[in-house]
């Protein structure tokens, strides 16, 4: 007897697939895919459009406005959702497919699933070359969407409808599987989407996806055991794998046990509540002197979830200890061994309540517990100096930060950031108390990423609190889907610091002996000084917006626009210059070895005295 088969286009298969995929959050069973964000255009609107516009009551389509804003506001979603959800995004081809690999290269960057479904050109070649075509005069096969190849972490064109069937099975495979997470990619050939074909009724049967938890081996547990157990001053550095995990309750379980301070990364951030007498917060670059305090003496980093990027490790600079070990409990064998670290090859939350197992009643020396305390006393008044509210004319972003979080608080807010400064300064700052009540893209960032992820981060989490933070660099490059937010009735408040320029990366010159140039509006070359009116641009895109001239007027707007329906944004001039002092790490920026200017031989000096302390081992 002959297997059951639909006759479907290949796009109706696509859609219908993506509707059988379930997963469970809660004890719900949910759809997995969310949704689809679609910009139509040639190569999808007759394909995808159809076959979307058909389940629109059941399967939502969101428009958005760029398509590297929707692509951002998929990708903040799965984060938000500690990838346990996610979705599409389909576009055009040529210029509509481009535009999202810079997301793309977000997702793959932060390890976070997204399922890219771009146009491409005809299969049968016969309208060759098509509008929008990219022509390569050596390569046949090559299309734009071969840029997506090293940001995807599967790719696959379809060129024949019978392709798609392994494609999709191949495609939830890395969706859902924590060490390959990451963007898909199905190019979908445009003649080939609107072509029908027989598929086997099996593959449209409902699917529900868990969570895969791979347990340690035997020998890599009991030396990771004795590693710990010899440890004079152990310390923890908690990243994003700890939140995908669903592993916070662990951690702290494990800190409390054993008494070993926990730090964390910029993707680690809300792993602990930082108000935790063992929290010693963000670690590294942008750290606080009480992370990074016991980060330099420390003999042992129980590295747990994390990739230890150069912001965690100072540039591998950060730890002095002349015999350290890095114990890297990590799903994701890759990463758990990265500079000579350990492999102790888990997921987190497994990994951790067998590790602490295993460990019975052994705990660090009392000694570790009392200085992270001490630390941490010392951190947060200095911490309090940096957020205290003044009556300067251009306040800090400091000052800003506090007065966001004096205004609308931790317990049920989600600040959201990108690039820049803020990223810094919240990274030390914001002490979040309950597992993403903090939301930072800085694996990639990417400019732009703020505020279509705040809708992204509204979209899964509807019931907190979404306060976008952003400078007007960032706010320039991308800010379309402010006017996503105000028509999908997603209401996000957006706090815009305007300092005139790229105030981060014009600190950073100086920094490393340059001069001031082409970063603050006033160091390029114009011929009329832009002053831009961001409250006017807002209201024209829907959302409420307003000036205010303090931080006194900023905290009573933050307050009186709680009750707001529309997305709102709330503008602050603020100090180009000023950054928090305390705190903080080395950062390995080469500096050139000859200049004709003496500042840049100073740094360069400083830049070679500082790399003597790096691990060479990587």
């Amino acid at each position: 007897m002959a297997a059951a088969t639909l006759r479907l286009t290949v796009a109706q298969a696509v859609v219908r697939f993506m509707m059988a995929q379930k997963t469970v959050v809660d004890g719900e069973t949910l759809p997995i895919f969310a949704g689809c964000w679609a910009i139509f255009g040639h190569g999808n609107v007759a394909g995808m459009g159809e076959a979307l516009h058909a389940v629109k009551e059941e399967f939502p389509t969101y428009r958005a406005h760029n398509e590297q804003g929707m692509a951002h506001a998929a990708i903040a979603f799965a984060k938000a959702s500690f990838r346990r959800r996610f979705m599409a995004c389909t576009t055009s081809i040529g210029p509509g497919a481009l535009n999202m690999v810079t997301a793309a290269g977000v997702a793959h960057v932060n390890r976070l699933p997204v399922l890219f479904l771009p146009g491409d050109v005809f299969a049968n070649r016969l309208p060759d070359p098509v509008l929008q075509q990219i022509e390569d005069f050596n390569d046949g096969t090559v299309s734009a969407n071969d840029c997506f190849r090293p940001v995807s972490k599967y790719y696959d064109r379809i060129q024949r409808p019978e392709q798609l069937i392994p494609a999709l099975q191949r495609a939830m495979q890395v969706l859902t599987d924590p060490v390959d997470c990451g963007p898909v990619t199905l190019a979908l050939c445009q003649d080939v989407q609107a072509e029908a074909y027989d598929f086997p009724a099996a593959l449209f049967e409902e699917r529900v996806w868990g969570v895969r938890r791979p347990r340690p081996d035997e020998d890599e547990l009991a030396h990771a055991v004795a590693l710990i157990k010899a440890a004079k001053k152990p310390m923890i550095i908690a990243g994003g794998g700890v939140l995908y995990s669903e592993a916070t309750a662990e951690l702290l379980a494990f800190a409390e046990r054993h008494g070993v301070p926990v730090a964390v990364t910029q993707a680690g951030k809300s792993a602990i509540d930082e108000t935790h007498d063992l929290a010693l917060g963000a670690v590294g670059v942008t750290g606080t002197s009480a992370a990074n305090a016991l980060a330099t003496d420390a003999d042992l980093v129980l590295a747990v979830g994390t990739r230890l990027q150069d912001f965690t490790t100072g540039s591998w600079a950060l730890f002095h200890a002349e015999r350290l070990t890095v114990l890297g409990l990590n799903v994701t064998p890759y990463d758990a061994v990265k500079h000579g670290g350990v492999p102790l090859v888990a997921d987190a939350k497994v990994g951790l309540r067998l590790l602490s197992e295993a460990l019975g009643a052994w705990t660090a020396d009392a000694a570790q517990a009392r200085r992270a305390h001490e630390e941490r006393v010392a951190w947060f008044e200095a911490a309090g100096r940096a957020l205290a509210a003044t009556n300067a004319e251009l306040p800090s972003d400091a000052q800003v930060i506090g007065a966001v979080a004096r205004a609308r608080g931790t317990e049920n807010s989600v600040v959201v950031c990108a690039a820049g400064g803020l990223p810094g300064e919240l990274d030390k700052l914001w002490a979040p108390t309950r597992p993403g009540g903090y939301h930072m893209e800085y694996g990639f960032s990417c400019m732009g990423y703020e505020i279509a992820g705040g809708l992204g981060v509204k979209l899964a989490r509807p019931d907190k609190d979404v306060v976008v933070m952003v400078g007007d660099g960032s706010y320039m490059m991308l800010n379309s889907e402010l006017a996503t937010s105000v028509m999908l009735g997603q209401k996000i408040t957006v706090v815009l610091l305007d300092n005139r320029g790229y105030g981060c990366i014009n600190r950073l010159q100086m920094a490393c002996g340059g001069a001031n140039f082409n970063n603050l509006l006033e160091d390029c070359r114009y011929e009329v000084f832009p002053e831009i009116d961001f409250v006017a641009h807002a209201r024209a895109m829907g959302a409420a917006a307003e000036k205010v001239a303090s931080i006194a007027e900023l905290e009573a707007a933050l307050e009186r626009t709680r009750a707001e329906t529309r997305s709102t944004l709330i503008l602050i001039d603020t100090h180009p210059l000023i950054t928090t002092e305390a705190g903080g790490y080395w950062w390995d920026v080469a500096v050139p070895e000859t200049s004709t200017r003496p500042e840049v031989g100073e740094a360069r000096r400083d830049y070679e005295a500082q790399r003597r302390f790096q691990r060479a081992i990587n």
